[in-house]
């Protein structure tokens, strides 16, 4: 009987222990869900704060990518523009540019621009006559060829530029070694102009 009595007992204490648990719990738990849902959203669903940076970032992103590197005035009123002087695959340097007829009148490409090499006379008008100077290195670099010996640049387009119309160009060089950051422009008729290589 005494026996009887003690496991009732253990019994009795073994409920109530379970349900206290049960209880803890369900409190834990419900106090968890509670603050999750009275918390206010920092973010709209689907999106993180580093979303939020990144669109913050594009917003305050420049409208015009295509900001000049250099830019300088030469013969008649017409202005050159150097967009970009990237290195590509292969050992290349590629510059991206425009030449911009900014007087009132019209402007004859001079002869000069194609260069003084009777090989590539056969191509017609071109920017074979841009050179790149690396001052450090003690290097000149000219247009590059194909195997046809035409230069890799812009080529075959009107001598004639009218006022206010722009004229776009590219030319391919050898590309300096990686240590050069920096070479010189040169170009019939203009100025000499740094640029920065990327």
């Amino acid at each position: 009987m005494m026996t009887m009595r003690h496991m009732m007992r253990r019994a009795g204490v073994a409920a109530v222990l379970s349900s206290t648990l049960i209880l803890v719990v369900s409190a834990c738990g419900g106090g968890g869900e509670k603050k999750d849902s009275s918390s206010p959203s920092s973010t709209p669903a689907g999106s993180t704060a580093d979303d939020k940076a990144v669109g913050s970032a594009e917003e305050s992103a420049p409208s015009s990518p295509n900001e000049p590197i250099a830019m300088v005035k030469g013969d008649g009123g017409v202005e050159m523009s150097v967009l970009s002087a990237r290195r590509d695959e292969g050992g290349f340097l590629t510059v991206d540019g425009e030449i911009k007829n900014t007087g009132s009148e019209g402007f004859t490409a001079p002869v000069q621009w194609s260069g003084t090499e009777q090989s590539v006379a056969a191509t017609g008008r071109s920017f074979a006559g841009m050179t790149l100077v690396d001052s450090k290195g003690k290097k000149r670099y000219y247009v590059l060829r194909d195997t046809d010996n035409r230069p890799l640049t812009t080529y075959a387009y009107s001598s004639f530029i009218k006022a206010g119309d722009s004229l776009p160009f590219f030319a391919q060089f050898p590309a300096p070694p990686a240590g050069t950051t920096q070479v010189a422009l040169q170009f019939p008729g203009f100025p000499s102009t740094s640029i920065e290589l990327s």
